[in-house]
């Protein structure tokens, strides 16, 4: 393979969310007072945006009724606002990718379904060191993953063909996008989902640590 960039997912891909995820929604639902969820849980319910995280986490009589929905996100959004930052860090491994990356000059850009204005403050915020060609979450009024049409204005913008870029992610969402667009699906067996939703969903390779992504460029 002929690797001249790297589209990375963000949440569950290049940083460990999940417990703030998690807590923000749960202090969300306990406000309107709907039970919250566990962890193990929540990786399955995020992935495809705060709207999807809302429905998916409210009970299955409420999750249908859109002014519920559209009050949690809202609630949701400003816990997250508050705490996004608190456990959150990126996975062991994922710095030291990205210098290694750098260091043999290929172009790296972030696609998230996260919003992209924290999509954006969170990358500068724990990879300050890292220059991103794109990093861009879901925005009003524009496709989101697994619509491929983000990937490919992100292909557009780094100059690469989407042939020549590597798309790792941890979720069925991301495998679906890279395939829709022409990328090299790469399933990251640290995140949030299973192997057998990965593979299910296209990923061509999986891998089990970071690291391990540069065998593919070398």
């Amino acid at each position: 393979m002929n690797i001249r960039a790297v589209l990375f997912d963000l949440d569950g891909t290049l940083l460990d969310t999940i417990e703030d995820l998690t807590e923000a929604m749960n202090a969300a639902l306990s406000e309107l007072g709907y039970p919250g969820h566990g962890v193990s849980e929540c990786k399955t319910l995020v992935g495809e945006g705060i709207d999807h995280f809302a429905r998916s986490a409210l009970p299955s009589s409420e999750s249908g009724k859109e002014a519920t929905v559209a009050r949690l996100v809202e609630l949701m959004g400003a816990e997250y606002a508050r705490r996004w930052q608190t456990k959150t860090r990126p996975y062991d491994g994922i710095p030291t990718l990205l210098d290694e990356l750098a260091a043999r000059k290929l172009t790296l850009a972030v696609l998230s379904n996260k919003a992209d204005d924290f999509t954006k403050m969170m990358v500068a915020y724990f990879f300050p060191g890292t220059e991103f060609a794109a990093v861009v979450g879901a925005r009003e009024g524009q496709a989101r993953k697994p619509d491929p049409a983000p990937a490919l204005e992100i292909s557009a913008l780094m100059g690469v063909p989407p042939d020549e870029t590597i798309f790792l992610g941890d979720t069925r969402t991301d495998m679906e996008t890279a395939r829709r667009a022409g990328m090299i699906p790469i399933g990251a067996l640290w995140g949030f989902r299973t192997a057998g939703e990965l593979l299910e969903n296209g990923a061509r390779y999986l891998i089990r640590r970071p690291a391990e992504l540069l065998g593919f460029i070398d």
